[in-house]
């Protein structure tokens, strides 16, 4: 058995969601927090077959878009710099983590 942790943006949270449900595949979901902007992500764990493990990155890769987003200077410098332009980053997708498990019960 293995248990994936799927990070994924909150605006595609729903998606992935309805697409894990659609394959068969149950998830938790937990609200967590980005630390590079600060914004909201959501937080899949799902314990699964190690069959499947390769159906929910396809799942995940499928609904986890890809985006840009302006932001300021001073979020991806490590220095404040007053007069610097607004910098372009690319946010979204997901990332996603897959360990073993020796147990998994629902009681």
């Amino acid at each position: 058995m293995k248990l994936v942790y799927a990070i994924v943006h909150s605006d595609d949270a729903y998606a992935v969601n309805k697409g894990l449900s659609s394959a068969g595949i149950r998830a938790t979901k937990l609200a967590s927090t980005g630390g590079f902007l600060s914004k909201g992500n959501t937080t899949f764990m799902i314990c699964c077959d190690n069959a499947q493990v390769d159906t929910v990155i396809e799942v995940c890769k499928q609904y986890s878009q890809k985006r840009k987003q302006t932001v300021p200077a001073s979020a991806v410098l490590e220095r404040d710099y007053a007069n610097a332009e607004p910098v372009e980053v690319t946010i979204g997708g997901a990332t996603i983590f897959v360990t073993d498990i020796e147990r998994f019960e629902q009681v």
